[in-house]
């Protein structure tokens, strides 16, 4: 407990888990009076070298005194932390306020020394970049906005700490000591550096999972059968590279194996260091088997277990000690309740998991948050790999369960810069942490394509087990935000597959050119047709005749590749009837030969099979014109084209020099949505390597709106903004609101009219009836008082009282298109910026356009031209192109002050008549409230459970 003396009680957020560089797991927290035995035991472990770097001289011992003072402190002006392991100390770090002459202060001060201390078998795991992480954004929470630090030369460990930390600083050296002084103030390299060292700390810690040198499971059953026994199988089965062992503490005494592997009673007697445990045993002694692993230095765990959070209350927080007690010892789980993990490397073959059967190696990364999902993943990859050139498999498989732990988000961590993985598929039911997962999604995506389709996106909760914070965005609005981000949404594990197939080992289309050719005219316009559907650009299809040879395939892709107006080629092949039909092999080996010539362009099959029916058929007479030749060498097969079998030896690991598989599509409709993805995801790679600005603008009063703020939420913690305040606000952006005076009488609108000047419009502001020109609300173009009092009679006639009408009057503006601006601070997602035109098109159909801020100048061009209505801002029928040049500079305008204010949580301009030279707002309303915490702003951590 702290003592009296102590200003600030205990403050339990700054405590945190987090990954190391070597992907263990340390727990961060404040440092507390109760510590003393702990900081004189982890002292007494530091050496004397250690030591003498931390305080100048040589310090064997802490005195009594040393003791107090570091394990008592206010919060405030003095602070420090811990980095623990088993509930041990191997590092701390504190700070002491200090003034302008360097002795001990309280604030205003706002500049602090700094020192660490970890202890040497810890040395090298990336502990003081954490912890220097943690300290500073505490000391900013504490009003410090500098750190200073003074280390010897000969310290060079902790000089690069601070170095490369990314920071603003400033470096001396007087009387032997370097002087290093630096701002807390994030910086683009700052946090560059913290994603750097959170992407390699999270990979690796994903890579001890799955490419353990050792495997233990938990729970292996004494007879055959049962998920421990069956597990056990499937590591043996699948050629694990590694050490196995079987552990339960009911095996006899005399055990010594259990289906060729090592048996053993406990971790406890497993001489050899044991990297992964597969846990297979009841709920109820999972946490006994956890302490055992943990203090046998176990790295991870894969907990198969069920009967956590998808159980209920109990459950849940069953879960939560699991987690807790698991990352105690530095260790990381997948889990619990998972269907496990799967590694094809020919250096591991890892089948940790309930797949009977290892999958046959491939470059496809697998992430599925559901067991039954993932086994499906593997049956339609299984059946579906198979293209006309060869198989497509897979490199690594999690299957995550609960999510407890090890999240998508530490996968794509791993995946990014795996050199066995070219694609990654997943499937979510929920994203933890929408926030991260974007910006890995958008990194990983500039390197190879990531392909999600999300469950429960209509259930309006996350799944039983899943902890995630809630988002008040439509499932349309994500799936938006994720596109943007480079993800490749697609809504069925079909489409996932068919997609994850064309880009396992096809080259990205260079754009929406595509050429059609193949034996059959039907299947080539329904072919023809769908690329129309899915916004392709498609050449008249080829007919090869139903009497084509597989000469005739392999000249006619010669052909197509070659023509520089086509980007990629569907093949389309119906089984031709009579003796002279084509063959699976012989059309294989024509169209393999014709992709190698021009490898830059995506080939992709359509066939039909027909199976008996052919077969039947087979014997009866051609109608169809035969072809004329043959390719050479090519004998011709009696039976009709199918899909190839999957060969009974796994394919030899690709290389570069490879021949692209080509991938086979039972219909074209498949087919065309895969390639059609393909060539979007092209896109957005060529724009993300110029992703655009955010501008800066003269006129922004961005001191002036933050004061103007603070006065404003000084009244209370969420207000809306009123019209001359929601102006004043808008305009020291740039963003001028147009006019609207209160009408409450006849005299009072025709004074207004007259003070706005004719003409002018009269509208109903009342919930009801605002924005809904449609029922009748507004009256426009009145031309003098006359017509202004008729309207309002009309208008108190047909809809109510003035009190319930609200009426205003508002200049006239220019004739345009409606448009409505938001924006919107989400606190799962972050800040949202929405477009789209107002009334139905947008309320009824949800044709809004969507983007995170901050805008760039490029994402507020495309952001206007990605809705379905777009045509209407572009001259349509004839019309007059709008101002859009003025419409995106209010986009970027409004995207700058929530961006510079999070403050202000939502943003609406409604209508913006964007007319064919500058647009008017005619309606805005602000939100003002604290901002939501921003953890992606933070220091690095897992998920708090």
């Amino acid at each position: 407990m702290q003592s009296a003396s102590d200003r600030h009680e205990y403050p339990a957020h700054w405590e945190a888990d987090v990954v190391l560089r070597d992907g263990g797991t340390a727990r961060i927290r404040p440092i507390t009076v109760d510590d003393a035995e702990r900081l004189v035991s982890f002292y007494e472990q530091v050496s004397d070298e250690s030591k003498y770097y931390r305080f100048f001289a040589p310090y064997p011992r802490l005195s009594a005194k040393d003791v107090h003072r570091f394990t008592h402190h206010d919060f405030v002006d003095r602070v420090g932390l811990a980095a623990t392991v088993g509930g041990e100390f191997i590092a701390t770090v504190r700070y002491d306020r200090i003034g302008a002459d360097g002795m001990p202060a309280s604030a205003p001060a706002d500049e602090a020394e700094v020192a660490f201390l970890v202890q040497d078998a810890h040395q090298g795991r990336g502990v003081a970049s954490a912890l220097l992480e943690h300290i500073g954004a505490v000391a900013r929470e504490r009003d410090i906005r500098r750190f200073a630090a003074e280390v010897l030369p000969a310290n060079t460990k902790m000089i690069k700490v601070f170095t490369d930390a990314g920071y603003t600083q400033k470096r001396s050296f007087e009387d032997g000591v370097v002087r290093l002084e630096f701002d807390l103030e994030p910086t683009d390299r700052s946090l560059a550096v913290q994603y750097a060292r959170e992407q390699r700390a999270e990979a690796r810690s994903v890579r001890r999972l799955l490419v353990p040198g050792s495997v233990a499971v938990i729970g292996v059953g004494r007879a055959p059968g049962g998920v421990g026994r069956s597990v056990l199988g499937n590591i043996r089965d699948a050629g694990f590279t590694g050490r196995l062992y079987a552990v339960n503490r009911a095996f006899p005494q005399d055990l010594k194996e259990v289906d060729g592997v090592l048996a053993h009673r406990s971790m406890r007697d497993i001489d050899e260091q044991v990297d992964l445990a597969v846990v297979a045993v009841p709920a109820e002694y999972v946490p006994d088997v956890v302490a055992e692993c943990g203090e046998h230095g176990v790295q991870g765990l894969v907990v198969l277990s069920a009967g956590y959070a998808e159980s209920g209350p109990d459950g849940r927080e069953r879960q939560r000690e699991l987690v807790r007690q698991a990352r105690a010892y530095g260790m990381r789980i997948i889990g619990p309740n998972a269907f496990g993990i799967i590694n094809t490397s020919a250096d591991v073959r890892l089948n940790a998991s309930l797949a009977p059967e290892m999958p046959r190696p491939g470059r496809i990364g697998l992430f599925a948050q559901s067991g039954a999902i993932g086994i499906a993943l593997l049956s339609r990859l299984h059946r579906r790999g198979g293209g006309v050139t060869g198989v497509t498999g897979v490199s690594t498989l999690v299957s995550s369960g609960n999510r407890a732990d090890v999240s998508g988000n530490d996968v794509l961590q791993y995946w990014y810069d795996d050199p066995d993985t070219d694609v990654v598929l997943m499937y979510l039911e929920s994203i933890g942490n929408p926030r991260k997962f974007t910006r890995l999604a958008r990194r990983t995506a500039a390197a190879k394509p990531l392909v999600v389709v999300q469950g429960a996106r209509h259930g309006g909760a996350a799944p039983q087990g899943h902890a995630v914070r809630a988002t008040r965005l439509p499932h349309a609005t994500v799936s938006a935000l994720l596109r943007q981000a480079g993800v490749i949404r697609v809504d069925t594990i079909t489409e996932l597959v068919d997609a994850g197939l064309l880009l396992a080992r096809q080259p990205l289309p260079a754009g929406p050119r595509v050429a059609i050719l193949g034996n059959s005219e039907s299947l080539g316009l329904l072919t023809y047709d769908a690329c129309l559907s899915e916004g392709l650009r498609p050449l008249p299809p080829l007919d090869l005749t139903t009497g084509a040879s597989a000469a005739d395939f392999h000249e006619a892709l010669s052909h197509a590749l070659a023509d520089e107006t086509c980007d990629a080629v569907v093949v389309t092949a119906i089984p031709a009837i009579g003796g002279a039909s084509t063959g699976d092999a012989e059309l294989a080996e024509a169209l393999r030969s014709a992709a190698e010539r021009v490898p830059g362009k995506p080939v992709l099959v359509v066939h039909v099979e027909l199976g008996g029916l052919a077969e039947a058929l087979s014997a009866a007479a051609s109608t169809a014109p035969q072809a004329a030749t043959t390719a050479p060498g090519i004998a011709n097969r009696a039976h009709p084209f199918r899909p190839l079998d999957f060969p009974a030896d796994p394919p030899p690991a690709p290389t570069d020099t490879a021949p692209r598989l080509i991938p086979a599509y039972p219909a074209a409709e498949r087919a065309v949505r895969a390639l059609a993805e393909a060539v979007k995801y092209s896109q957005w790679r060529r724009e993300a390597a110029d992703p655009g600005r955010v501008p800066e603008y003269d006129d922004i009063d961005e001191k002036g709106a933050a004061r103007l703020i603070g006065g404003l939420l000084a009244r209370g913690q969420g207000l809306t903004l009123g019209t001359d305040e929601t102006a004043d606000l808008l305009g020291k952006y740039g963003i001028q609101v147009h006019r609207a005076l209160h009408a409450p009488t006849p005299d009072a609108a025709a004074d207004a009219a007259r003070t706005l000047g004719y003409p002018v419009a009269l509208k109903a502001t009342a919930p009801h009836l605002r924005h809904r020109a449609d029922l009748g609300g507004v009256r426009l173009d009145l031309a003098d008082e006359e017509q202004l009092r008729r309207a309002y009679a009309e208008l108190t006639e047909l809809f109510g009282t003035p009190e319930e009408l609200r009426p205003v009057v508002q200049g006239m503006a220019p004739r345009g298109v409606d448009t409505v601006v938001r924006a919107v601070i989400d606190p799962a997602a972050g800040a949202v910026l929405s477009f789209g035109l107002a009334g139905a098109a947008s309320q009824l159909l949800g044709d809004m356009a969507h983007r995170l801020i901050p805008v760039t100048d490029r994402e507020a061009t495309s952001i206007i031209r990605s809705i379905r209505t777009a045509p209407l801002l572009f001259g349509w029928r004839g019309s007059k192109p709008v101002d859009t040049p003025a419409l995106e500079e209010l986009l970027l305008r409004v995207s700058r002050l929530v961006d510079d204010h999070p403050e202000v949580v939502a943003v609406t301009l409604e209508p913006v008549v964007v007319a064919t030279h500058g647009l008017s707002v005619l309606g805005a309303s602000v939100r003002l409230a604290p901002p939501p915490a921003r953890d992606d702003l933070g220091p690095r951590t897992l998920p708090s459970y």
